[in-house]
């Protein structure tokens, strides 16, 4: 792992943390190690990178205070509308740059965002990729395949008509 990826990777973590995801303190000592390695400094890193098992509900206190230290702490908005919205954004911008597969981040966008925001229709061509992606079966005569790039187009179409003023975090 390189510097910039394991800065990447905390920086992930703490979007993923931000939504309310949960993230084992396994993951964030691990994370914390790999980013030690990789070169990553900050007063609480190898603090965080070295708990040991029954240290772990120390981990995510430290793994926040490392994020402080980088630069890197993420703060969703506090209005829980606004809050979901980011959270769509950030899940399209996995599917669309192939870090998060097309059925898990639809799903979640389905399940987690789309319910709680009343189905609007800007995410309803994600919406059915997802209902697509889970029920797809051989005899449709489509690839899962196939189905997966529409998921990536109907994700990058949804960032494109992005507003620019949701950019502030």
């Amino acid at each position: 792992m390189t510097h910039d990826e394991a800065l990447k990777q905390l920086s992930h973590l703490a979007r993923e943390r931000a939504f309310g995801r949960r993230v084992g303190s396994d993951r964030l000592i691990q994370i914390g190690l790999d980013a030690l390695i990789a070169g990553v400094e900050s007063p609480s890193l190898a603090m965080l990178a070295g708990l040991l098992r029954n240290e772990e509900p120390e981990a995510p206190e430290l793994f926040d205070q490392v994020l402080e230290e980088l630069g890197l702490a993420f703060h969703p908005p506090t209005d829980p509308r606004a809050a979901k919205w980011a959270m769509a954004y950030w899940v399209a911008g996995q599917v669309a740059d192939g870090s998060l597969d097309p059925a898990t981040g639809t799903h979640l966008i389905w399940a987690d965002i789309a319910y709680d925001l009343g189905d609007p229709q800007d995410l309803e061509p994600l919406v059915i990729c997802a209902i697509n992606l889970d029920g797809w079966e051989e005899s449709w005569g489509v690839s899962r395949e196939q189905l997966n790039r529409e998921a990536v187009e109907a994700a990058n179409q949804f960032l494109s008509r992005r507003p620019r003023h949701d950019d502030q975090h």
